[in-house]
């Protein structure tokens, strides 16, 4: 679940570990990659250890501080949140990032917005 990976992701940073592996998941699998692209962690590549697929994430800290400082969570198994692609908002002034599950998959709150998606609004990251 998304949840989990983005706690070992905050908690590796917060260890200084340069790397870390997740259990892979077709959705924490896009959702690393969505935030490799845009900059909050480096390299993400899945890989089979044993019988198991993990998610192998190269971490990035910019002047000694962790790229990716703090996230929340919208959406919860107990209480799903959806949004409709007139109330997307940016996040900390744009210096922030919304994620968001659309039926074209996993996107950012800019992405969304430009291509007239809703969906289910599962966390932001800054």
């Amino acid at each position: 679940m998304y949840t989990d990976l983005l706690a070992r992701i905050k908690n590796a940073e917060n260890a200084r570990r340069e790397s870390l592996q997740a259990p892979f998941s077709r959705m924490d699998f896009e959702i690393a990659q969505l935030l490799s692209a845009r900059g909050y962690l480096g390299e993400v590549q899945k890989r089979a250890v044993g019988r198991r697929n993990v998610i192998d994430i190269r971490l990035k800290y910019s002047g000694g501080q962790p790229a990716l400082r703090d996230f929340r969570i919208f959406s919860k198994p107990s209480r799903r949140m959806y949004t409709g692609y007139r109330e997307i908002k940016s996040v900390h002034q744009g210096f922030g990032l919304a994620v968001f599950s659309t039926p074209e998959g996993v996107m950012h709150g800019g992405e969304a917005r430009k291509k007239k998606l809703g969906g289910e609004f599962l966390f932001q990251i800054w």
